[in-house]
């Protein structure tokens, strides 16, 4: 497996050795002196063949959906749990919401240590980790030690949800990003969906202990697939590349750093920006929106999990398996959903190929046409899902097929947000997506404590209009981005725009010698999701995040060039 895991998580070729160095060409050099990829290096994650990227793609969604199916398993087995312990369901429910809260406080943690030590590790070391914990819980002497275990395996296992984005966004452009993403998106779906499905039959036949016997089956087979991931972290693989080349002691480069090696990389540093920014970019007009709009989203993904044994079990009589199949329809509305995506990409790709749109002249609100019709059918999903769930005289199927699509149109609205989210920060886009994921996860978390009280108390008509009618007040909010957005940007200190690079660009002839300070203290303090490629947004006449510099920020002056 050693020998594996060396061939599949290294590059094929290693320009730079120590013997032959008669040989070995040069280094390749930005115009600041740092070491950067050269034209079509095979080391730049970009420039991957598609069969590795895809294979790369594979292995990181399969880690986010062993995250997804761990958080809401134990919510098919709370009746035995509170049986087995002498609790409440209520009380039992919070081995769900100790999961989520897991989630919370995860990113916080492990999106800065994945800039100072690159993807892999991390990966490595924390899912390995979670695994250990799941036998805390499948072994836990007390109800106590199953809630520490639940939490400790929640703040673990969120490392793929926080870090599978960068994954994804360091070896897909832009474009190709979208369709990487809707994967990423149908895992966080179909996950949460198939869990109490297996965990409804484990309760029928064994008891609670057997859901986490799976968890821990399901990680060790996608622990060996773990081992195939490689480092895609464009900074972290010029910074063993410029290692490599002190170490060969080529002459005239003994001294040759990566751009990485130019920040303040200590903990302190890297944890104070890591821990302050996302609340501060949090509570900017965009990011706020578009927290509050994916936390109802999430919320009602996991009171779901409470309503759908309402609906079949209670009310029409149905077993603890049997009663949790209706969910299957949510991963077929899932996966319809992530086919939307994937069809309207193409559609993207093709206006661009016959040249009825340039790339460079996309804006991050075309990302929202998807969100618009996403939001006006989630209103209209959820009304419909409520009251043919509310009435034993409508056939089940019904109500199913009304969740699926409310499945598809909650997926829709997901994808183009966090796809809004990322062309609208740029360089801040893991602070603002790690703001987001905490927001909604702490929403998503409160909801198993109190949707089986409200759903008693309204009906499942009742309740369900409440949540339809706040979905229908956020359904106007893509709208207003779409015509709103880029003013909104313009006056925001962390959404850059081409007005304001352009204005930095004039500044930079005028100051050159300011402009440098101040891009490399943005570059310092930024952790970044979308390190190692051009944005979407930015032209030629812009600032750049490039690509050869392992997203290096540069003016547009200065290009890609080798030293002697």
């Amino acid at each position: 497996m050693t020998g594996l895991t060396r061939l599949l998580s290294r590059p094929v070729n290693k320009p730079y050795r120590t013997r032959d160095l008669d040989h070995t060409e040069p280094p390749f050099l930005d115009d600041a002196g740092f070491l950067a990829f050269k034209p079509d290096d095979i080391e730049n994650p970009q420039n991957w063949s598609t069969p590795r990227r895809i294979a790369v793609t594979i292995s990181a969604v399969m880690l986010v959906m062993n995250a997804t199916f761990a958080s809401s398993a134990p919510s098919g087995c709370i009746p035995s749990i509170a049986k087995d312990f002498g609790i409440s369901t209520e009380a039992a429910a919070l081995t769900v919401t100790l999961f989520l809260l897991g989630y919370c406080a995860g990113p916080l943690l492990f999106a800065p240590l994945s800039e100072l030590y690159g993807r892999r590790w991390i990966f490595y070391i924390s899912f390995t980790i979670y695994i250990a914990f799941n036998f805390l819980c499948a072994f836990a002497p007390n109800f106590g030690s199953l809630l520490v275990g639940r939490f400790l395996t929640g703040t673990l296992v969120s490392a793929p949800l926080s870090n599978a984005p960068g994954v994804l966004a360091d070896i897909w452009s832009p474009l190709e990003r979208a369709n990487a993403m809707a994967l990423f998106s149908t895992m966080v779906w179909i996950g949460p969906a198939l869990g109490p499905v297996v965990a409804g039959f484990l309760e029928l036949k064994k008891d609670w202990h057997w859901a986490f016997y799976v968890l821990i089956w399901l990680g060790a087979g996608t622990w060996l697939i773990m081992l195939t991931i490689p480092e895609t972290h464009a900074p972290t693989i010029l910074l063993h590349k410029a290692k490599r080349v002190r170490k060969a002691k080529i002459p005239g480069y003994e001294n040759v750093k990566a751009p990485a090696e130019k920040q303040d990389r200590s903990i302190t540093s890297v944890f104070g920006v890591a821990l302050t920014r996302p609340w501060v970019i949090l509570f900017d007009p965009i990011s706020l929106l578009c927290a509050i709009y994916l936390a109802v989203i999430y919320t009602l993904l996991y009171m779901l999990f409470s309503i759908y044994p309402i609906v079949f079990q209670e009310r029409r009589g149905w077993n603890s398996g049997v009663g949790e199949l209706p969910l299957i329809g949510t991963v077929v509305g899932a996966i319809l959903g992530g086919s939307i995506v994937l069809y309207d990409t193409r559609r993207r790709t093709k206006k661009i190929e016959r040249g009825e749109i340039k790339a460079d002249d996309m804006e991050p609100e075309d990302r929202l046409p998807l969100a618009m019709v996403g939001g006006i059918g989630f209103a209209a999903a959820m009304f419909w899902f409520s009251w043919t769930a509310e009435f034993n005289s409508v056939h089940w199927i019904v109500p199913t097929i009304a969740g699926g699509l409310l499945s598809t149109f909650m997926l829709l609205i997901f994808v183009a947000y966090l796809n809004y989210l990322v062309d609208v920060y740029l360089m801040y886009a893991a602070s603002a997506i790690a703001a987001n994921t905490i927001a909604r996860s702490a929403s998503g978390a409160a909801a198993p404590l109190y949707t089986s009280q409200m759903f008693h108390a309204l009906g499942i008509g009742g309740g369900g209009s409440l949540v339809a009618g706040v979905a229908t007040l956020l359904a106007v909010v893509p709208f207003v981005f779409y015509k709103y957005g880029k003013p909104i940007r313009i006056r925001s200190k962390f959404a850059p725009t081409n007005t304001k690079e352009k204005n930095r660009v004039e500044d930079e002839e005028a100051n050159p010698t300011d402009f440098a300070i101040q891009s490399s203290s943005e570059v310092d303090s930024s952790t970044d999701v979308d390190s190692s490629h051009t944005s979407p947004v930015a032209n030629e006449k812009t600032e750049e995040r490039d690509v050869s510099s392992g997203g290096q920020v540069l003016a547009p002056n200065e290009r890609k060039g080798s030293r002697p």
